[in-house]
């Protein structure tokens, strides 16, 4: 079994993924807060955060399809870089709602980029050690996140609002800098996607099952801890840093179990029931929301809710592309994260229209049980997707 490469690159490539989100994550505790604060209305709110989604959702196949042709992920991660800066600095030329909208688009078609850097990660591994790389770089996304999330709530707290994006900005010029020195791979001969190739690709039954699941893990994620969590906990009285708070430490356990559920759960348990607690752990957390009367009891919730998230996510990233050959991975993985960016847009308009026409505690009551409804479809429907041989979505404990 080949080993994962000495030397620096994957130390650097971990190190540019933390910076990468952690310029993108910087808004995210004060964002709903932020632009209720500034007139929009629950409605509003919820379609500037969700845009995020949107826009990776329309940008991510054609990053992938691109770069699968040309063989160029290190320009994507530097496109990506890029416009990471320019969401957040764009905020120094106006607080319109509009225009914080625009800036949220800027900021998917930075995360569009994301596929990139996922396929270029795994191809410094063996192939039967995608989980392990997976769960590796998801634990240096949830790292990046999670600083930036505690680093933008104490300055919005300390310097006003505008600061939380122009940290963000500033980190991401580190990361740009750090992207150039990157290494490139790909396989000497590797076949270029064709149109024919893409339909393949779209077609394929495992792919289209955790793409399913993974729009259901985004809604559930985007509508409350990136959504209206931080809202629901400013009425319990939470300052911007204790918003900050909130996100980091529900992403905290989200890093801890990526690596856990990468690296240990998925090999001894298997994948689906990696999963399945994922789903669980998150659904009946969120569930919770409504009933906790303060602000630590909130985020105890909520940290145990993170480890559920960080236990799906590496698994979903790593059954949707193992299974293919090199040549159409980042086309796979674009589908994926488009298909799932459909979540990330729905779930914080989904709780922006529950807020306006409901309360907030029906909307965390509605997409809680969407959690749970969601554990027993994943546990049904990877079953029924597994092939006869033993694969990434059926293989034994140790296997």
């Amino acid at each position: 079994m080949q080993s994962p490469p000495s030397g620096y690159r994957i130390p650097l490539f971990c190190a540019v993924t933390l910076l990468f989100w952690f310029s993108m994550y910087t808004c995210v505790p004060i964002l709903t807060a932020y632009v209720m604060d500034l007139g929009a209305s629950g409605q509003m709110a919820g379609l500037i955060v969700g845009m995020y989604g949107l826009s990776q959702m329309l940008l991510r196949i054609p990053v992938g399809v691109v770069s699968d042709r040309i063989h160029k992920r290190k320009l994507f991660i530097i496109l990506g870089m890029v416009f990471s800066v320019v969401a957040g600095a764009g905020i120094l030329l106006s607080q319109d709602l509009n225009w914080i909208l625009l800036l949220r688009i800027i900021a998917g078609a930075a995360a569009a980029t994301w596929v990139d850097f996922t396929i270029l990660f795994a191809s410094y591994y063996a192939v039967n050690d995608t989980t392990r790389a997976m769960g590796t770089i998801t634990v240096y996304n949830s790292l990046g996140q999670m600083l930036g999330i505690l680093c933008g709530g104490w300055f919005a707290e300390r310097y006003g609002w505008e600061s939380a994006f122009l940290i963000g900005a500033a980190v991401g010029i580190i990361g740009m800098i750090g992207a150039f020195f990157i290494v490139e791979k790909f396989e000497e001969g590797a076949q270029k996607l064709t149109v024919k190739g893409f339909v393949q690709v779209s077609q394929d039954r495992t792919l289209l099952t955790v793409s399913f699941l993974a729009i259901l893990f985004q809604l559930l994620m985007f509508a409350t801890v990136f959504g209206f969590t931080p809202v629901y906990a400013q009425a319990l009285g939470a300052t911007k840093l204790e918003m900050g708070l909130l996100t980091f430490f529900s992403t905290l356990p989200t890093a801890l179990a990526s690596w856990i559920g990468g690296a240990v759960l998925a090999r001894r348990l298997g994948e689906r029931k990696v999963i399945v607690l994922g789903f669980v752990l998150s659904g009946v957390f969120t569930l919770l929301i409504p009933v906790t009367g303060s602000l630590w009891l909130l985020i105890a919730t909520q940290a145990v809710a993170g480890f559920g998230r960080g236990f799906t996510t590496p698994v979903l990233m790593s059954l949707s592309i193992k299974h293919m050959d090199s040549g159409r991975r980042a086309t796979a993985m674009g589908f994926y994260q488009a298909i799932y960016g459909l979540g990330m847009f729905a779930g914080p308009l989904v709780m922006g229209l529950a807020g306006d026409l409901l309360t907030l505690r029906d909307g965390f009551l509605l997409v809680g049980t969407l959690g749970c409804v969601t554990a027993a479809l994943s546990f049904f429907m990877l079953k029924i997707t597994a092939p006869s041989r033993p694969t990434a979505l059926e293989e034994s404990p140790h296997g």
